[in-house]
């Protein structure tokens, strides 16, 4: 029986950069817009939708923790305010958020990470913890991962222990029994430590540690060595 149980993963720039994948799945939601409804296209230039989200925001804070939602009711919020009336901008909203969402799930992994998932799996639970709305079933990532959860889920993303907790109540194990590994030094390992568990900080940039009371249980600049990190971790626990 290994001394750790289960391993929680983030997702978005711990195994692909998300960066790249949201630019290509805006200019997909903007060649559709141009397409299907010219107008929102020409009135509302990257700024301008910012600037609607942000006011969204305002008024629904809530869904800061549900960005799928969020997305839509912007778009929906950009098509009424091109004069649609509502059946019709919000039936237009959903297939446009529908383009967006099937770009979104177009991710380039980083080198190794499926073989590491694949190889932790093996002995271990896994499971997808995410404040971004990347749905892992869709990825096909579930013959990994047994659940996820995401801040849509708890109703608040990490570094609040919601979400950890929750993963570990699934899993029917103790904090000092899990890893989490992530890429954000706050949202993950912070999070993640402060409730008792293990931490694997996937440091690809090499950046240093923005806080000496911040302290990875182990760093990687790979992906592919959380494998070699997990069974160091697990030996220091026997």
């Amino acid at each position: 029986m290994p001394a750790i149980k289960v391993i929680t993963f983030d997702l978005d720039n711990t195994l692909w950069d998300v960066e790249r994948v949201m630019i290509k799945a805006e200019q997909r939601l903007h060649s559709w817009l141009t397409a299907e409804v010219p107008e929102v296209a020409e009135h509302y230039a990257r700024d301008a939708l910012n600037e609607l989200r942000m006011a969204v925001l305002a008024e629904n804070p809530d869904l800061i923790h549900d960005l799928s939602k969020l997305r839509r009711e912007v778009i929906y919020r950009a098509i009424r305010e091109c004069g649609y009336g509502h059946g019709e901008a919000g039936s237009l909203a959903d297939v446009a958020f529908a383009e967006f969402y099937e770009a979104r799930h177009r991710v380039e992994y980083f080198e190794g990470a499926l073989e590491t998932l694949a190889t932790l799996a093996e002995n271990h639970l896994l499971c997808a913890l995410t404040n971004g709305n990347a749905d892992f079933k869709k990825l096909h990532l579930d013959r990994f991962f047994s659940f996820g959860i995401s801040s849509a889920d708890v109703g608040v993303g990490k570094p609040a222990p919601d979400m950890f907790i929750e993963a570990l109540t699934r899993a029917k194990t103790q904090a000092h029994e899990a890893i989490h590994v992530g890429d954000h030094l706050i949202d993950d390992i912070q999070g993640a430590a402060e409730v008792g568990m293990h931490t694997i900080w996937v440091n690809l940039k090499d950046q240093p540690l923005s806080s000496s009371t911040i302290k990875p249980s182990a760093t990687v600049n790979a992906i592919r060595n959380v494998p070699a990190a997990v069974l160091t971790i697990e030996q220091a626990s026997w």
